[in-house]
């Protein structure tokens, strides 16, 4: 698996994020991560380092349901943001209602849609999405 540079994880639930960070420690998937718990801190974080001129996180691990800024308003806006760089977005979440994954399909940005737990085979094939540019 090719390592990547960033991965960002937005989400609320602190067991996900640990629990990820650790799969993704053990698939030697990233070498930092940028954590956030919830869209609108991910918003004006992010914004930050584009101001700054700074890189984005190669990688956004995004969930649905959150407090404050759900995933779909973080994507709103986060769409909204000019830059010069592209992220590739996934979706995690637990969410299986077929009409999020459909909603998901809106949004260029987002390159697929994985439900919870996230696993090393699911960071296999993200990092081979990532790689194909698909």
């Amino acid at each position: 698996m090719t390592k990547i540079n960033t991965a960002c994880i937005i989400d609320d639930d602190p067991i996900f994020i640990f629990g990820t960070k650790k799969i993704m420690k053990m698939a030697d998937f990233c070498s930092s991560f940028l954590i956030y718990n919830d869209g609108e801190k991910a918003i004006i974080g992010l914004t930050e380092i584009i101001k700054s001129g700074s890189k984005l996180p190669d990688l956004i691990l995004l969930d649905l349901n959150m407090p404050i800024m759900d995933g779909w308003e973080f994507l709103d806006k986060f769409i909204e943001i000019p830059s010069k760089e592209s992220t590739t977005i996934f979706i995690v979440t637990s969410s299986i209602d077929p009409a999020d994954f459909e909603r998901a399909k809106n949004y260029q940005n987002v390159s697929n849609y994985v439900v919870k737990p996230i696993t090393k085979e699911a960071l296999t094939e993200m990092a081979e999405m990532m790689i194909t540019g698909q």
